[in-house]
């Protein structure tokens, strides 16, 4: 093993990373009466409340304290049932920035936001935001620093412009936080300040950027007496309407179909530190379209999860990247053959591409002790096929079994914000189908400064036999690093080894196993400022990688690049990559067969510009060369953005990238090559590519509560075949003679246009519109103009709906009925 655990056990145990700041404290102060949250500032309790003050510049100028005329005041207090903060932010009121956008989001605005680390564990808290303008945005850290924006909470806040500057005023309940028993509470705090107009952000206590993490840097809110967490329950019951219209061209099947749907989302603090998660019958139709693509690689495409219900509080079940939410509902990864229950005429009128979710539930909190537990379950049912006979009777088969998804998590966190994590996930089936399980231990190690660091995981997969899986498959990962993370220059060094079996994706996002990794990266920092620059990096990453059984050589490879932020707010980067010619075992889509692949290289520059002007854009070019065939591929794109005023906004991104004489995998047929197990002639190709994609996007907002947002994109990509070879039992492609099929067009085309009103604290009332066009054609249609002109022939799936989510909280209620 290259990597020596005792060096690293070393490195933990004797060095150290001596604090260059003190820890600042602030005591909170119990009041008797709340304030009315109405931006002013002006009540009697907040009069003789200590003052956070002497905030410290993070950037652009690091370690500098903030001008006594821009200067920020924050008082906080406390009752029986929330937190309460008021901030006075000095300026002069025509530089303060004040972009109207809808929650949880920050546009173009200066905002002041509040850090609450209720464990003082360094690695875990959640954070509060208020905007110039009055929009909320808040947010849950985990691991030092890692921010999860879908997390939600329902909390009051309100602000006032006046000739000093701007105001603001929080009340955060303790429904909104989770803190464990004690009669006297330390909690870490941190509070920090942007102003947009001059990219300029401070903290109370200072945040080091060389410094890995900024949880781990906060100051502290001391002598918080006999709070008591209140009952936490809360109902958010919804109806919505769909009407959806889709020119099936088929006799008998409608063109125009609606529906009505109801459910509930449930949230329950089981004790002062648990809360439960619950949603029934849930409805996602109304988020943001996929961006689909054309894939010609041999792996998965990842989309990102827009679902609220599995991007909100999820951060111990992401630990150990064994949680993909996609597969639940969206992309399962077992279907049921058909082939044995098909006769002769047989044809497949209608195939599910997604199973419906019935629940889901998550529990999670963490012990006083630093014990993090986390349960998550969630039950699709089953999905069925239309099967058509040649006498026109129509019959129901099941493709997908009822399937529950279930994760389990201990985490515990340790000194020096380190953490160990026992996990499992699993998978069952219903009927016959296969069931998988894969657990896993992982380790994350700081030491006392938090200057240097070793991180590891062993996991296990099983999948059971049953339908899709003929055997039992035991497979084992792990990986071991480790390095310095904290300074101008960090590096660190990791092994990575999966074995031929280990296969996690029934619930994980997942590409390949039996490979043998190690990887080297380097990076060097400048935060200090000159006078033409404000800050730069250099950054450089090294990875050998082996097949793992049979042992042989897959490649070596190197990117790297540097990145510069000047004194006027543009900046730029320059990457790097190289590969070595060596062993694809992927690209032939057959279990074990190489394909001898190329050496290649690319370049590419992007250039930005300060993003708080009105109007914004940036851009970058690339180049890839493949030394194979004379393969080569040219890229650039830019983007743009002009705010009109504070509500009205668009922009626009474009990217072109031609690709010349690329070899590549695009079939597999019969007859079985003897002597190769998986059988099929494996055909290649040399083929060119284009790929455009333009994106639109448009924002009028009315308040800080309502506004309409547009989304629109079209992406047109194609693969033009000029020759063709076969793919030999030594990795050698050898000619063949012209085909003429596997031309491939393919268009993607979508509108999301959205209505937005929060009406009343956590309830919402949405309308949106979606468009949408995808078609996969075996044919060449040359010409970004034609492609995009033929997709609005091609059948649209249009749709309107309507949701209705109103929330409930039980001590607001029971207030009500006394």
């Amino acid at each position: 093993m290259i990597l020596k655990l005792s060096l690293f056990l070393f490195l933990i145990s004797s060095l150290s990373l001596a604090s260059a700041q003190e820890v600042k404290k602030i005591t909170a102060v119990r009041t008797e009466k709340a304030p009315k949250i109405d931006g002013l500032i002006d009540d009697e309790v907040w009069k003789n409340v200590p003052v956070a003050s002497g905030f410290i510049e993070f950037r652009p100028v690091p370690n500098t304290k903030e001008k006594d005329d821009r200067k920020t005041e924050v008082k906080i207090i406390y009752d029986n049932s929330a937190v309460y903060v008021s901030a006075r932010m000095f300026d002069n009121p025509d530089s303060i920035a004040h972009e109207l956008v809808t929650r949880d989001q920050v546009g173009n605005a200066d905002f002041i936001g509040i850090i609450f680390d209720t464990y003082l564990d360094g690695i875990n808290a959640n954070g509060f935001y208020v905007t110039a303008a009055g929009s909320q945005y808040d947010a849950k850290y985990s691991q030092g620093g890692n921010e999860d924006d879908n997390w939600n909470a329902v909390w009051e806040s309100e602000v006032k412009i006046d000739k000093l500057g701007w105001t603001a005023e929080f009340k955060i309940p303790y429904s909104a936080l989770r803190f464990a028993t004690k009669d006297i509470q330390n909690w870490g705090l941190n509070i920090t300040r942007r102003r947009q107009k001059i990219n300029y952000q401070s903290f109370w206590n200072f945040v080091d950027p060389k410094v890995s993490g900024f949880i781990n840097q906060e100051g502290q809110l001391i002598g918080i007496e006999k709070i008591i967490a209140p009952v936490r329950l809360s109902f958010s019951p919804y109806i919505s309407s769909y009407v959806s219209h889709y020119p099936t061209n088929q006799p008998g099947v409608k063109d125009l179909t609606s529906s009505f749907n109801g459910g509930m989302d449930v949230k329950y603090g089981i004790n002062q530190s648990f809360t439960l998660d619950m949603t029934l019958v849930p409805d996602f139709g109304q988020v943001r379209s996929d961006n689909k693509v054309l894939n010609l690689s041999p792996f998965e495409v990842k989309f990102n999860e827009n679902r609220p219900f599995f991007t909100e509080g999820t951060e111990l079940f992401n630990k150990g990247n064994l949680f993909y939410s996609r597969r639940i509902g969206s992309f399962p990864t077992y279907f049921k053959s058909l082939d044995s229950q098909l006769a002769d005429g047989d044809v497949i009128s209608k195939y599910p591409q997604e199973s419906k979710l019935i629940n889901a539930t998550k529990v999670s909190g963490r012990t006083g002790k630093g014990l993090g537990i986390g349960i998550f379950n969630a039950v699709t049912n089953r999905m069925n096929a239309t099967v058509e006979d040649k006498f026109g009777n129509t019959r129901i088969l099941e493709v997908q079994p009822l399937t529950n998804y279930n994760i389990f998590v201990l985490d515990q966190n340790l000194k020096n914000n380190s953490s160990v994590t026992l996990l499992n996930t699993n998978v069952l089936r219903n009927g016959s189908a296969y069931d998988a399980n894969v657990s896993a231990f992982l380790f994350n190690l700081n030491n006392k400064g938090n200057k240097y660091n070793l991180n590891g995981a062993a996991k296990m997969s099983h999948r059971g036999i049953g339908d899709g899986n003929n055997e039992i498959n035991n497979g084992l990962n792990y990986e071991i690093g480790g390095g310095k993370q904290s300074g101008s220059f960090n590096w660190s060094i990791k092994e990575v080894l999966s074995d031929t079996k280990f296969n996690p994706s029934d619930l994980s996002y997942f590409t390949n196993n039996n490979f043998f990794d190690h990887l080297l990266s380097a990076s060097y920092s400048i935060y200090k400022p000159s006078k033409w620059y404000n800050q730069w990096q250099t950054y450089w990453n090294f990875n050998y990688s082996q097949r793992f059984r049979p042992r042989s050589f897959q490649y070596v490879e190197g990117f790297g690049g540097a990145y510069l932020q000047l004194k006027n707010f543009w900046s730029f980067n320059l990457n790097l990559d190289v590969r070595s010619a060596g062993n694809d075992f992927y690209e032939s889509r057959s279990d074990g067969l190489g394909y001898d692949s190329p050496s290649e290289y690319g370049v590419s520059v992007y250039m930005n510009s300060n993003h708080s002007k009105r109007f914004n854009g940036g851009g970058y070019v690339s180049y890839r060369k493949i030394n194979r065939a004379n393969g080569h591929g040219y890229g650039g794109g830019f983007y743009q953005n002009f705010r009109v005023n504070d509500r009205l906004a668009f922009g626009s991104e474009v990217s072109i990238e031609p690709r010349q004489n690329l070899l590549g995998w695009f079939d597999t047929v019969d007859p079985t090559i003897v002597g190769r197990a998986s059988g099929g002639e494996i055909y290649f190709s040399l083929y060119d590519r284009n790929t455009v994609e333009n994106y639109f996007y448009g924002k009028y907002t009315f308040s800080n509560k309502m506004g309409i947002t547009l989304n629109a994109r079209h992406y047109w990509s194609d693969r033009r075949n000029k020759k063709y070879f076969i793919l030999d039992n030594n990795g050698k492609l050898l000619s063949t003679e012209d085909l003429t099929i596997a031309n491939r067009t393919y268009n993607s085309f979508n509108i999301d246009l959205t209505y937005f009103w929060q009406f009343a604290p956590g309830s919402e009332f949405t309308i949106v519109y979606k468009d949408l066009a995808s078609v996969d054609e075996r044919l060449t249609r040359r010409g970004y103009a034609n492609n995009l002109g033929k997709t609005f022939n091609f059948p649209q799936n249009n749709s309107l709906s309507f949701k209705i989510l109103y929330y409930l909280d039980y001590l607001q209620l029971r207030k009500k009925r006394s």
